[in-house]
């Protein structure tokens, strides 16, 4: 409600001491609607985007009232109805200070307090460091200046935890097991057994995956039409720079476990040497002597995945997934990680959940961490977390996040 007033009350009062008659005309009241449609629109996309775990307000506000308005005086526009520009560029800078504002403030006085009860899985809350932890030692702890209790319901408490659990809840104090609150503040989810987690659980929404699917290979034709020059740019550039195709192919496992050829910017030099695994050369480690100089600006830029334009638009990929592994190295995780083929219920992406927020890996037990990012996007897959990927992606390309 403060937002709303400040974005469309402080113009119009503004609007008020200078000019009173332009109150009246039509335009400015178009202006006015669409200004309070757009801060509203604003608002809910960005209380959206702040809800998945490592967003904060300060990368989140500001593409969500330009998402909003943008999208409110663009239909403005096509309706050719007239309006005050004035009006609307006051309403959207307000709208983006305020909330900039109350973002700083709610940061200085408010702090997540969560009471942990003994027993189960609940040892390793201790590292999550956004949280401030409360450990209860006995049941006859008196609860206070706390948001919630944790505790993994799966184990077998006493009478004594029982009835504490009880007065918690009916004390309004929520009471959360351990596992839900490790995925909303990780990003995380982990398999462990089909019991706990059925499949119906971690399928992704069936409405949304047709509508993903367009938006793909739009956008695709979109960046190969204007990206060709670059693209050709790039691929003459790696062929003066070393001896080689330009192009990088490799199979790789996608969606539904259906092997496909990936294409990239080949960023390591062309070896002749035959000795070694297949899954050895497959895997890329710190500093491999194998990339190029050349190469290494491509791969911290991530200007070497453009190619794949070409896999979005024959449908072997989507901009955001989980990232389709090399088909030897994926054979090899499914080996050892029981749940590992799962991952391959959506289509594989060029950048995706787990890539933003662990970067690239390799040995089992980082894949093994990286699985539960890939379930998290399943399990959460929508518009609103693929604009949060698109976002943290954004600022990768510009620190080189990951990169190998």
């Amino acid at each position: 409600m403060g937002g709303l007033l400040a974005a469309v009350g402080l113009p119009i009062l503004f609007r008020a001491f200078y000019a009173w008659d332009t109150l009246e005309t039509a335009n400015y009241q178009v202006t006015i609607i669409a200004a309070a449609i757009a801060h509203l629109g604003g608002y809910a996309i960005y209380k959206r985007l702040d809800a998945f775990p490592g967003t904060t307000g300060f990368s989140t506000i500001l593409p969500a009232f330009l998402l909003s308005y943008g999208i409110v005086f663009v239909g403005i526009l096509l309706f050719r109805f007239e309006y005050s520009r004035l009006q609307a560029v006051g309403s959207f800078s307000i709208s983006s200070v305020w909330y900039f504002g109350v973002h700083i403030f709610n940061g200085r006085r408010k702090r997540f307090h969560l009471a942990i009860i003994p027993g189960g899985q609940t040892d390793e809350l201790t590292k999550i460091k956004s949280v401030l932890w409360m450990p209860i030692e006995t049941p006859d702890k008196n609860l206070s200046n706390v948001h919630g209790v944790v505790a993994d319901l799966r184990t077998d408490f006493s009478p004594n935890w029982e009835r504490f659990i009880t007065d918690a809840v009916l004390a309004g104090i929520p009471v959360y097991h351990v596992k839900q609150v490790v995925e909303s503040l990780t990003g995380r989810v982990a398999i462990e057994h089909l019991s706990e987690n059925t499949l119906g659980s971690l399928t992704p929404s069936q409405l949304y995956l047709p509508i993903k699917r367009i938006i793909d290979r739009l956008i695709a034709l979109f960046v190969l039409i204007l990206g060709l020059p670059l693209l050709l740019l790039v691929g003459l550039a790696i062929r003066l720079d070393t001896p080689g195709p330009a192009l990088f192919r490799q199979t790789r496992m996608g969606y539904r476990g259906v092997v496909f050829t990936v294409y990239k910017f080949r960023t390591m030099r062309v070896e002749n040497d035959q000795t070694g695994s297949a899954r050895d050369k497959a895997i890329t480690r710190d500093a491999d002597p194998r990339i190029t100089r050349l190469g290494r600006f491509l791969r911290k830029s991530r200007i070497d995945e453009l190619p794949q334009v070409i896999n979005v638009l024959r449908g072997e990929m989507s901009w955001i997934g989980p990232r389709p592994e090399a088909d030897v190295l994926s054979r090899w995780y499914e080996t050892e990680l029981p749940f590992y083929s799962y991952r391959h219920i959506v289509q594989p992406g060029i950048t995706g959940w787990a890539q933003v927020k662990q970067g690239h890996v390799a040995s089992v037990d980082e894949v093994n961490e990286k699985l539960y990012y890939d379930f998290y996007y399943i399990k959460n897959f929508s518009l609103w977390l693929d604009i949060v990927i698109v976002l943290r992606t954004i600022r990768i390309m510009l620190t080189g996040f990951g990169a190998r």
